[in-house]
């Protein structure tokens, strides 16, 4: 049958309108996207990583009450040494680093063995540009902008992969994650309600009558092209957006990120082929009025906790071959301002939670506070470039060996057996870590 495009345009033109329901948009993946049968293939864990974005002070996070020089440069937002039965102390981890304490919902986690923290880890570019920390490590490019791509799309691009799933990677929010930026098509999913229409079977019926009409129209182009809708209106059909159970009692934040992380957690268990998921919280820029164990913080803090902790329980039966990781673009001075806040730093933290992680413990070449061992102005120095936790993640959750490809200009990997994996292909690996060249 020959191609119509004027009949395209004007049905097209039907389908952006009946797409254009609540707050979402015709999905970008529509008109670029080949879609093949149910049945996903996908390779290694689901990837989810949340992004702490305003510089999240780590050294308020994951606590070092056994340093002096901690106490003594912040004598009003310090979070106290542990102590028993004080709910305002640190939620002490293993003698010398502990969890702030709106964070004591990982702790169980944590000794579980399926969390990890880093400390000391970041991008080596030594810039306190928000714009310019985040991109750096998002592009996964320290110092370098001109490759466009995000390290995560290049995974994508990269890693053997039989997964035509239109929900193979999503970024939840309005606006698409720089780190998913690639030649592979990614969704950009503020709600899984309103993609679905809401759950409204008259909107869906006119959506999918017109679509048929343009199959009927159009033929072949629309066989590799506008099959997709069909298929992501059935997977989230079996989804069921408006009735989903968290499992386990688990209760998710109201908040906007506490929402996101319920749906990526609905998305991997309706089996849709999700191989990553990018999460964003925002806030972290805490200039004045930080607080200590309560406050601007902590409040921040709770909702990211009790967000891992929910979706963690809710996940039990596929933590397994699950991973998340959390970053941010740079940590906080070690010194407090006279705002009682903190100012732009380096050195922070991360964490890696799942089945696959080789958690309970800190990982750390901790470099000391003194003030011949800080970074730049006083920041916490780098010892754990990010790129060694992620390649690691990569390489042995993800199962994709071209981390040149993924990490470009970067050869100087040092694993710390932070993935379970990774002890069943280094002989004498544990999960007290090792470095690797």
């Amino acid at each position: 049958m020959a191609f119509d495009r004027r009949k395209f345009l004007e049905n097209g033109a039907k389908v952006a309108g009946l797409l254009s329901f609540g707050r979402m948009n015709w999905p970008s993946w529509m008109p670029r996207l080949a879609f093949a049968a149910p049945g996903f293939e996908t390779t290694g864990d689901t990837l989810v990583c949340i992004f702490l974005r305003g510089g999240v002070d780590g050294m308020n996070v994951v606590v070092p009450h056994g340093e002096s020089h901690y106490y003594t440069a912040r004598p009003t937002v310090a979070i106290p040494v542990p102590k028993v039965n004080d709910t305002s102390a640190a939620v002490d981890l293993d003698g010398f680093f502990g969890l702030h304490p709106a964070l004591i919902r990982l702790r169980d986690i944590y000794q579980a063995g399926a969390l990890a923290v880093v400390h000391a880890a970041g991008s080596p570019d030594p810039t306190h540009s928000h714009f310019d920390a985040m991109d750096y490590m998002e592009r996964g490019t320290p110092g370098e902008k001109q490759i466009p791509t995000g390290w995560l799309g290049r995974h994508l691009q990269s890693v053997a992969s039989k997964n035509d799933s239109p929900f193979r990677a999503v970024g939840m929010g309005s606006i698409l994650q720089t780190a998913l930026r690639g030649p592979i098509p990614v969704v950009a999913l503020q709600s899984i309600a309103d993609f679905h229409l809401k759950g409204n079977s008259r909107e869906i019926a006119k959506v999918q009558a017109t679509l048929s009409s343009l199959y009927a129209d159009n033929g072949d182009f629309i066989d590799q092209q506008g099959t997709v809708a069909f298929d992501a209106f059935e997977m989230l059909e079996k989804a069921n957006p408006l009735q989903y159970q968290p499992a386990h009692g688990a209760i998710y934040p109201t908040s906007s990120y506490g929402m996101a992380l319920r749906q990526v957690a609905q998305l991997i268990k309706a089996d849709v082929g999700l191989e990553i998921a990018c999460v964003d919280i925002g806030g972290w820029d805490t200039h004045v009025n930080q607080g200590g164990p309560q406050g601007q913080l902590s409040n921040l803090l709770t909702d990211l906790g009790n967000g891992l902790a929910a979706f963690y329980t809710d996940l039990q039966e596929h933590m397994d071959h699950t991973a998340v990781v959390t970053m941010s673009e740079f940590g906080r001075r070690l010194q407090e301002n006279g705002g009682k806040g903190t100012d732009h730093g380096h050195g922070n933290f991360m964490f890696v939670l799942g089945g696959g992680i080789a958690g309970g413990r800190v990982y750390s070449d901790w470099p000391g506070l003194a003030p011949g061992q800080l970074s730049g102005p006083g920041d916490l120095a780098i010892t754990t470039d990010f790129r060694d936790i992620l390649g690691e993640i990569v390489k042995y959750r993800l199962k994709n060996d071209n981390l040149e490809t993924v990490f470009p200009n970067y050869n100087t990997y040092k694993f710390r057996g932070i993935t379970k994996s990774i002890m069943e292909v280094i002989p004498g690996t544990t999960s007290m870590g090792m470095a690797v060249g």
